[in-house]
Formats: C-alpha cells, structure tokens, sequence
C-alpha cells in the first residue's frame, strides 16, 4: 500500500466520530432521579449551633438556678473563668465546623489539639485557681467521698454537651472523610466547655478538687463522648 493510501485512509478514519453506547436502562432510570445537592454553609452552621446550644445551656442554667455564692466571689475571677469556658466553646465550634481559607474539611487537626488543651487547661485551672466566698461557699475536705458525693455536676455537665456535640456531629455528616476521630475530640471538648460554663454558674461547691476533677471533667467526658459517637454519626 501507497504512502498516500495509507495517509487517505487515516484521515479518513480521524474524522470518523464513534458513537457511544446506549445507556443501560437501570442507569438512564438513575441519572433521571438525580437531583440538585444543597452545599454546606459553614458560617451560617456555626451560627446556629452556638445560638441553640447557647439557648439550651441557658434553661438548664434557669432550671437549676445561680450560684448562691456569687455576690461574694471576686468578680474578676468569675468574669474571666466564665470568659475562658465561653470561649473555648466558640473557638473549638468554629475549628470543628468552619474549613480554613482554601480549604473543604473543617480543622480537625487544630479542633483535635483545641479538645487536648482544653481538657488539660480546664482540669489544672480548677485545680490552681480556685477561688469561694467564705461562709457562701461549699468548701469540701479533699477527699474521694467527698469528690464522689458531689460528682452529680459531672453529669449535669455531660447532658448540658450533649445538644452541641449532637448538632455538630449532624452538621459534619459526609464532611470528614479523615480525622472524624479529632473532630469528634473538638466536638465532644466544645460540648463540654458549655457545660463547664453552666456549672462555673449554679454550683457553689468551689473548693479546688471539685473544681479541677468533676468541672473540669466534664470537658475529658465530652472529649470522650465525642471522639466515640461522633465519627459514627458523621460518616452515616
């Protein structure tokens, strides 16, 4: 065969167009019931997570009533722990839920070391920096009885975390393909900061052990709650 033969019939076979197989059925049928996929919106998620939970922290708080001590506390120490339980709420949400500038997934790295400095932070806080008012206050014995008597905050506090760490472990759903673990971790230590912040506010038990073990426990309890349920929930 001809060098110009050969040149005719490839050209004559790049201009040839093939034509596609038909769709099988069961896929057309498919394709047909596909519809439009509403995005996240991390902000506005962020939002309304903080404004629930912060609702729901208030009618527990209503419910179980101020502290009786709080007119003699040093109102700088209540302003500033209750500043740092409200924070670490805030900021630990936002990594868990809010992606970094050109990113898709939220934090969960930084939600991950939000969880560990929080549950370490709020433990050596309560243990160092505790402070009561002298004849309002409930100043324990250290003791394990006493720790163990009075341990019913530790569970006020968990059912304060458990509406954020259960609206954040819905709004994460499909979003952490990797890291649900840590994310689950800043979930469960947001939760618990919330209801850390209930409990600096009702209980008048101010003594150091309480304050660093059964307060500051609730934020490792979230931590824990969190890091087990949340990974499952987020990827249903």
């Amino acid at each position: 065969m001809s060098s110009d033969r050969i040149e005719q019939t490839l050209r004559a076979l790049g201009s040839r167009v093939p034509e596609p197989p038909p769709l099988a059925p069961a896929l057309e049928a498919e394709l047909g019931r596909l519809q439009a996929v509403r995005t996240r919106r991390p902000r506005r998620q962020f939002v309304i997570t903080c404004a629930i939970s912060l609702i729901y922290g208030g009618l527990i708080l209503l419910l179980a009533r101020m502290r009786p001590d709080l007119a003699g506390l040093p109102m700088a120490w209540m302003i500033i722990y209750s500043a740092a339980w409200l924070l670490s709420f805030l900021v630990i949400t936002w990594l868990v839920l809010v992606p970094g500038p050109g990113r898709v997934m939220p934090s969960w790295r930084h939600a991950g070391i939000g969880a560990v400095a929080a549950s370490i932070g709020f433990v050596a806080a309560g243990l160092l920096f505790h402070r009561h008012a002298p004849g309002l206050s409930v100043v324990l014995e250290p003791s394990l009885h006493n720790l163990l008597t009075h341990s019913g905050c530790l569970r006020s506090g968990v059912i304060t975390a458990l509406v954020p760490v259960a609206l954040s472990a819905l709004l994460l759903r499909g979003s952490v393909p990797v890291g649900s673990r840590w994310a689950g971790a800043g979930v469960g230590a947001a939760g618990g900061s919330l209801g850390g912040l209930m409990l600096h506010l009702h209980c008048p038990v101010a003594d150091a052990l309480h304050l660093g073990v059964i307060h500051g426990g609730v934020v490792v309890a979230g931590v824990v709650v969190g890091a087990l349920a949340v990974p499952r929930i987020a990827r249903a």
